[in-house]
């Protein structure tokens, strides 16, 4: 894509607007860090224009706060004091999700999923958000908790404008063959290969 022109431009009866504010299904996959933290900074930049954000957490430890949500909950506050930016909701799936901090079985876990999953479709349906964040969802649909084909039909047939990120290892191949963005993150070195553990400031 040089100086940011596409390489081919389809005969699909769109002006050149209308192609360029297609929502965008995207897919943060492979074994290399940076995976939510790329999809963070894009929902910082969906805030900057006003976007609705939705950021739903699937499996990370309902304990552990990243520094990113920090910042999105402070912004939605700024948000609804000034009106700059947009509205932001973060919400970490279910309360099987923390490994760390619940004896839940798999059935229990594999439960919560589905319940987050169902009220994503709502939001989905509802048109509620601009731009939804589903963090780590690729387990899910991987461990079958989620079915592959559901998520396909629904992120195919969204309504409206509405963005989707989703991140984690191992995305389905259907996810990726519906997707109009995949990245994979690929791991050349990493501080762990070495000892040394994550950081403030750095894994959160």
């Amino acid at each position: 894509m040089p100086q940011g022109q596409p390489l081919n431009v389809p005969e699909d009866g769109l002006t050149t607007r209308q192609r360029r504010n297609r929502p965008l299904l995207v897919v943060h996959t492979g074994d290399g860090k940076g995976k939510s933290t790329a999809a963070f900074g894009l929902a910082m930049r969906g805030w900057n224009q006003g976007w609705s954000i939705g950021v739903f957490q699937f499996v990370k430890s309902a304990k552990w706060r990243v520094g990113e949500q920090t910042v999105l909950e402070r912004l939605g506050r700024l948000h609804d004091e000034t009106g700059e930016g947009g509205p932001v909701e973060w919400h970490k799936m279910g309360s099987g999700w923390s490994w760390s901090r619940t004896q839940g079985s798999e059935a229990d876990h594999a439960a919560d999923a589905a319940e987050g999953w169902a009220e994503i479709k709502r939001r989905i349906a509802a048109r509620t958000h601009d731009l939804y964040v589903l963090d780590e969802f690729t387990y899910p649909i991987v461990w079958g908790w989620v079915d592959v084909e559901d998520v396909v039909e629904t992120f195919v047939n969204r309504p409206g404008r509405q963005h989707v990120v989703v991140t984690g290892r191992r995305a389905h191949p259907r996810l990726l063959e519906a997707a109009d963005l995949v990245t994979e993150m690929a791991k050349v070195k990493h501080p762990m290969d070495t000892g040394q553990k994550g950081q403030r400031g750095i894994e959160w």
